[in-house]
């Protein structure tokens, strides 16, 4: 059986928030393969219309490299980078499969569509539209790009039907 250390496998690299540009590029200075895939989408600032290329995964990139030590650290003490994601002993590698249909996905001209998925009872903001700023808690999907969110007021609640893109999911930690 090969030893995991000596072949060159596609691995996860987590990074702070809004680093993959810097992550990407500080990798490639230092010769490592890197592939940040990134989709484009319409801007979602109100006063902009342009399409912008963002991250498919926010957080997140893939890197080719052999776990010897000093690769490892090397990779870790990049700008920006967090870690290789993994179990406590070692990180998990990505399938060759898994990163050539990312690439093949990415550079087509289809769109590619991401989100999470939500769960009855997820904290939801609503990031833009009439019910912009308001908190609630998502019950169910409405058809056609809708969902429907309960917003609580005087111990009461009203159910409201908002476009999926206008909210975003609260991390657990502000809920």
């Amino acid at each position: 059986m090969e030893d995991k250390r000596l072949s060159r496998l596609w691995y996860v690299l987590h990074t702070k928030s809004r680093f993959e540009n810097v992550v990407n590029d500080g990798l490639g200075k230092k010769s490592i393969e890197v592939f940040l895939p990134k989709i484009t989408v319409r801007s979602k600032r109100r006063d902009r219309k342009a399409m912008i290329r963002i991250p498919l995964f926010p957080g997140y990139l893939f890197v080719k490299t052999d776990l010897a030590p000093e690769s490892h650290l090397e990779i870790v003490k990049t700008a920006g980078a967090v870690r290789l994601i993994g179990s406590k002993q070692e990180p998990v590698s990505v399938p060759e499969e898994t990163i050539d249909s990312l690439k093949i996905m990415v550079n087509g001209d289809h769109l590619v569509t991401t989100g999470n998925s939500l769960t009855k009872g997820d904290k939801v903001l609503v990031v833009s539209g009439p019910f912009a700023g308001v908190t609630g808690t998502f019950i169910r999907y409405g058809g056609k790009g809708r969902v429907v969110v309960n917003i609580e007021a005087l111990g009461q609640y009203a159910g409201v039907e908002v476009n999926e893109d206008e909210i975003e999911i609260l991390p657990k930690i502000l809920t």
